[in-house]
């Protein structure tokens, strides 16, 4: 990975800002350090042989972002590492570092960068562009960076946006110590690709969004090496895993009505080797600041259909999730998000919470809890998780 991002950046950085250099007249420069020390404890006795219960860990998070000609003339860059007692969770990685220029109606991006794309709470289907840090985060909301070329055009009648990503990153997964993982180790390095061109695999992307009245809208189409494995278990309980060529179109729209707010995504996705569609679709609705108190509480409702069924990656094919924000709106921003997803063919159940305050001027408090309850075990993916309920602390300092 560092090799192809040496060459990737090598290649398009240096033109652009040697073009750049004898305009630039003024730059403005800024600097941001995250420090964040983070405990996470397994409740229940390990599933698996080499599991631990307690996970300390320690995470740098630094951001710098330069830009000259009033602000049309980018660059910026994202770190991270993470030392944990999971030495597969122990890693490090460029999230973002890309180059970006803005001209009137188009801007233009290159290098490594994160894309989201979704509306939804509980699944974010659209989401393709960057990989899944799957040892960072077991919602899958933490991405890899990916190498990009980007060219949005706005018009009147909506933006396009145009990728190009030439190099593929593999999944990141947990090792023998750590939780939410299969019975047997997943080692990214042994999950191989349909493609001979492996992670040189060129892929294509392109989206249209826009907003109109209370409509917004965006559609898109992916070409390349999917971001999901597709796995499969032999009779002496090892997996097979390798990474498909796939197409995917995607529609994620929102509705915005009064304090209701309308949320649809879905996804049809093709392969030599799978062909599916899925759906998510709900709605939130605020109860602004309730008594003049400035606490805003919403209440959220949403489907999950996946054709794929037990063999969804995300484990959620026929589900529903209810959950409640809250947000007080005061100097510390303290908010709350609470749910559940209730699996409607099975008893499985997965309870999740997450929390954060600020603390002063430069430390913030955050909280997570996932709760795995009576996991069916027909559930391919899940019930490799059913003892992995876990409640994570996290205190952050800025410089």
């Amino acid at each position: 990975m560092r090799s192809a991002i040496i060459v990737f950046l090598s290649f398009f950085l240096p033109s652009v800002l040697f073009g750049q250099e004898k305009k630039a007249k003024k730059f403005e420069q800024e600097f941001e350090l995250e420090v964040q020390a983070e405990y996470r404890y397994f409740f229940d006795n390990a599933q698996f042989t080499g599991q631990n219960d307690h996970f300390p860990s320690l995470a740098l998070r630094p951001e710098y972002s330069i830009d000259w000609n009033k602000g049309d003339d980018q660059i910026n860059f994202k770190g991270f590492l993470r030392i944990d007692t999971d030495d597969e969770r122990t890693h490090y990685d460029i999230r973002e570092l890309y180059y970006q220029k803005v001209h009137n109606k188009w801007e233009l991006s290159v290098g490594l960068k994160k894309i989201f794309w979704g509306v939804t709470e509980s699944n974010h289907l659209v989401d393709i562009i960057n990989q899944t840090d799957q040892v960072e985060s077991f919602d899958g909301e933490e991405k890899l960076g990916q190498p990009m070329v980007q060219f949005s055009y706005n018009t009147s009648f909506g933006t396009f946006d145009f990728f190009y990503l030439p190099y593929f990153r593999k999944r990141t997964f947990p090792g023998e110590k750590g939780r939410l993982r299969f019975g047997i180790p997943i080692n990214q390095d042994d999950i191989g690709f349909e493609s001979a061109a492996e992670e040189w695999h060129q892929d294509f992307a392109v989206r249209y969004k826009h907003y109109f009245s209370i409509f917004d809208i965006g559609l898109s189409h992916f070409y390349g090496t999917g971001r999901e494995p597709l796995f499969s278990s032999n009779e002496d309980g090892s997996i097979n895993a390798f990474y498909p060529v796939i197409n995917q179109t995607g529609l994620d729209l929102q509705i915005t009505h009064d304090a209701f707010l309308w949320k649809i995504e879905s996804i049809y996705r093709s392969s030599d080797f799978q062909d599916f569609f899925a759906f998510t679709g709900g709605l939130e609705y605020t109860f602004s600041n309730i008594k003049n108190s400035g606490l805003d509480i919403g209440i959220l409702g949403e489907y999950l259909y996946d054709e794929r069924d037990e063999l969804a990656l995300n484990a959620l094919q026929n589900d529903v999730f209810f959950g409640s924000r809250l947000a007080l709106n005061d100097t510390q921003d303290t908010q709350l998000l609470m749910g559940g997803i209730f699996d409607l063919e099975n008893s499985s159940r997965i309870y999740s919470l997450e929390a954060s305050r600020r603390i002063g001027n430069s430390l913030k408090l955050e909280l997570e809890a996932r709760i795995f309850s009576k996991i069916d075990d027909g559930e391919f993916i899940l019930s490799n998780f059913k003892n992995d309920s876990f409640f994570k602390i996290s205190l952050s300092k800025f410089f």
